[in-house]
């Protein structure tokens, strides 16, 4: 099943191209229908924090200058994103006619993209073993982690590279049916595939990255966690088209905007 959120923050669930809007993020339905068309989509979610995984994937990490060898992270890395950093994704019916454009900083020259499979949350999870994780997560999205790589390397925290306004395209719904450890994930830079990367090549499984953050942080309906990123990451342009494939999934459509000038 696949679930949407759309237009003034309705919900619905998508069959074919007709949406269907229920009552809630999988609830019961309203009766009113819409056709895919004519709704905006917005990112299927509204976290209360959005928790992400880096050095997920044994390549990337190698091509951020941190091989470990044979001696792999024993515990996932985490960082968060705020919720401002969330952006809308392009509808499919029309996807550069309505993806939002992410803003191209004033105060970064390399600004990156790093495609994910995104999870959110159903239930409240809190000291939830690994075998019992999934049975919480309401869906599976796509995720762009926006990353201004220079500012990443220099400031002493993480906030201004990772969290700044629209630095998170996510959509364009949830999948229920997904087997998160069996998809690929693919990020093509207009038109060009940049990424390819299978998650059974994941260091750390999406139910151990769930029950590890439940061990210490209470995720709440509707949190987000990004599960981190394959190989093959690299620099955008004011004007690129990007679009993140989760097979499975869908594909999130996104936009660069134009270089901002500095605001004084």
């Amino acid at each position: 099943m696949k679930i949407l959120r759309f237009n003034e923050g309705r919900w619905g669930v998508l069959e074919g191209e007709l949406v269907l809007e229920t009552d809630g993020p999988g609830g019961n339905p309203t009766g009113r229908r819409y056709d895919l068309a004519s709704v905006t989509l917005l990112p299927p979610a509204t976290p209360t924090k959005i928790v992400c995984v880096g050095r997920n994937y044994r390549e990337h990490i190698r091509e951020m200058g941190h091989d470990f060898g044979e001696d792999l992270p024993k515990e996932p890395g985490l960082f968060l994103k705020g919720p401002n950093a969330l952006a809308r994704p392009g509808n499919p019916m029309d996807p550069w006619g309505t993806a939002e454009p992410v803003p191209y900083p004033f105060f970064t020259e390399e600004l990156h993209y790093e495609g994910e499979l995104a999870v959110v949350v159903g239930d409240r999870m809190r000291h939830v073993p690994p075998e019992k994780a999934l049975d919480h997560v309401l869906g599976y999205t796509v995720a762009v982690d926006i990353t201004a790589r220079d500012v990443q390397k220099k400031d002493l925290q993480w906030v201004r590279a990772k969290s700044a306004d629209k630095f998170l395209p996510l959509g364009p719904w949830l999948e229920t049916d997904l087997n998160p450890q069996d998809t690929w994930v693919r990020t093509y830079v207009n038109g060009t595939l940049r990424q390819e990367g299978h998650t059974s090549q994941m260091i750390f499984s999406v139910a151990e990255i769930l029950s590890y953050i439940s061990t210490f942080m209470t995720l709440e309906p509707l949190d987000v966690v990004l599960t981190g990123t394959p190989e093959g990451v690299g620099a955008l342009r004011p004007g690129d088209r990007l679009e993140v494939a989760v097979e499975g999934v869908g594909t999130l459509f996104t936009l660069i905007g134009p270089k901002e000038e500095r605001p004084w």
